[in-house]
């Protein structure tokens, strides 16, 4: 009899059913649903204990309310999670830090140059201000529960990253 880790290794029947999937997870899926069994966990809890959704892009606006006289950062909704998002985001980054220490040197390499990283990071910071959310809000937890802003949301982040995967690819764009 197979275990929960064969099965998840070899995705048996799924991989059977669509073989294109192989491709994609040449070294099974074993990870990838440790990951988001954990990542489901964590939001479930963070909402279960708080009643506020986890997304992450927020934090900005929530920290701004420290030390911004607009009204805009200082709406009741900021004032009341901004300790909690400050400690969500500390989490986020002292887990990054916890992993790349247990890999050790070269874990984390890329052959992408630091300008386009940054261009990157730019416009995924926009893409949430117009998109009122990331991923983590509307993707993990806005389409968990069913919202119809997120779902619409979701669809429009794969839409655009998809064909802008196209766009720099026929372009030629490498690292």
């Amino acid at each position: 009899m197979v275990g929960l880790e064969g099965v998840l290794l070899q995705a048996g029947p799924l991989v059977e059913t669509f073989p294109w999937l192989a491709a994609f997870f040449p070294e099974g899926v074993v990870s990838y649903a440790l990951g988001g069994l954990f990542i489901g966990l964590g939001v479930a809890v963070i909402y279960l204990g708080t009643g506020i959704t986890a997304g992450a892009s927020t934090f900005l606006e929530t920290t701004l309310s420290y030390t911004s006289r607009l009204p805009r950062f200082n709406r009741r909704k900021y004032l009341a999670s901004r300790d909690w998002r400050l400690t969500f985001t500390l989490g986020i980054v002292l887990g990054a830090a916890a992993y790349a220490l247990t890999i050790g040197p070269g874990g984390w390499t890329t052959a992408v140059q630091p300008w386009r990283l940054l261009v990157g990071g730019v416009l995924v910071g926009v893409g949430t201000r117009v998109g009122k959310g990331c991923t983590s809000g509307h993707g993990v937890c806005g389409v968990g529960s069913l919202s119809g802003t997120s779902v619409t949301n979701v669809a429009t982040f794969l839409v655009v990253a998809a064909g802008t995967a196209q766009v720099v690819m026929a372009l030629g764009v490498v690292p």
